[in-house]
């Protein structure tokens, strides 16, 4: 149990640091791309981040040998949504609140475009809602909406690179990490210090992921438990650690880009993998996730169409993660 607490603790360390070279070399990415600023979070940083927890749903539902095993891919298609939702957003408001005094801010107002982010989450939650549909539903061609929902990720993506917008000027691009003298890197440097982090990041994760089960294993925790309330959390601790330095950098625009791109990712790429693997049916937790994410959604869509977000509103809706949690709890105990 030592040695398992120990490699718990390490890998997350790891993550952390990993995340301090990945977030200093996409930014560098997105620059030498000449993307637009937000785009840099929307697309690059967040399918960087994205790939570890797509690629666990890709093992579940493809070689998944159980029903069980299936059920893991489609619980952590719903799961990873409701995180970022709810304790990504939290960790946002938590860390720019925490930070006005070193980052000399005058106030508690997040400087992102709200209009933009407000735009986000109508556009996911639309997808979103579609999604849980065709999970309450029987019918023979419901695999074939798999294809739309790549298809709606591929337009996303195209609507991101399109944009335009700048760096504002307080934002300052910290020197390459791996090349700190150098003024402007070459994007071998670049691409080389990106790829590393990242590579460090998937294997962390993995890491953390095995060891969070084994703790749940010591504790003698349920298995549905684990995967659907405690696991997620795991997986989609890059994508959390990145908006926490950004925003302690005061670059919250990159950390609510990075989140916003990843909850897209999350609302097609696995549940389109789990649509042509599983029945893709929900039971009663699953139902709670989705209906959690839907009222944590309105709520932030609520919150960004306003066009002023004081840091402190974000802290709510992290409380829903707790009731979920509270809910799958109670589920598996009555039982």
């Amino acid at each position: 149990m030592l040695i398992t607490l120990c490699l718990f603790i390490g890998s997350a360390g790891a993550i952390y640091l990993a995340c301090e070279y990945f977030v200093n070399g996409v930014e560098w990415f997105g620059q030498k791309l000449k993307l637009g600023a937000t785009a840099t979070g929307t697309v690059l940083a967040a399918f960087g981040t994205a790939l570890p927890e797509s690629a666990v749903t890709f093992v579940a539902v493809i070689f998944g040998k159980t029903p069980e095993a299936r059920d893991i891919g489609v619980g952590a298609a719903l799961g990873g949504p409701l995180v970022l939702a709810t304790i990504a957003y939290a960790v946002v408001g938590a860390a720019l609140w925490f930070n006005l005094r070193r980052l000399k801010r005058p106030d508690r107002i997040i400087r992102v475009d709200h209009r933009r982010l407000a735009r986000d989450q109508s556009w996911f939650l639309a997808i979103f809602v579609v999604k849980m549909g065709l999970g309450l539903v029987v019918f023979a061609i419901k695999p074939w909406f798999g294809v739309l929902f790549l298809a709606a990720y591929a337009m996303y993506v195209w609507r991101e690179v399109r944009s335009s917008d700048s760096v504002p000027e307080e934002e300052i691009l910290e020197p390459l990490k791996f090349r700190p003298q150098d003024a402007d890197p070459a994007l071998r440097w670049v691409a080389g210090q990106t790829v590393a982090a990242l590579l460090v990041i998937a294997a962390a994760s993995r890491l953390f992921v095995s060891q969070l089960e084994a703790i749940g294993v010591a504790f003698a925790l349920p298995p549905h438990l684990v995967a659907l309330v405690l696991s997620p959390v795991a997986t989609e601790l890059p994508e959390t650690i990145n908006a926490l330095i950004w925003v302690r950098q005061g670059k919250e625009r990159l950390a609510l880009a990075n989140i916003s791109g990843a909850m897209m990712i999350q609302a097609t790429i696995p549940s389109s993998l789990a649509l042509f693997a599983t029945p893709w049916l929900f039971d009663a937790p699953l139902i709670v996730a989705g209906v959690t994410t839907a009222i944590a959604i309105v709520y932030l869509w609520w919150l960004f169409q306003r066009g002023r977000v004081d840091a402190r509103w974000l802290l709510p809706v992290g409380l829903l993660y707790g009731v979920f949690a509270a809910f799958v709890g109670w589920h598996f105990a009555s039982q």
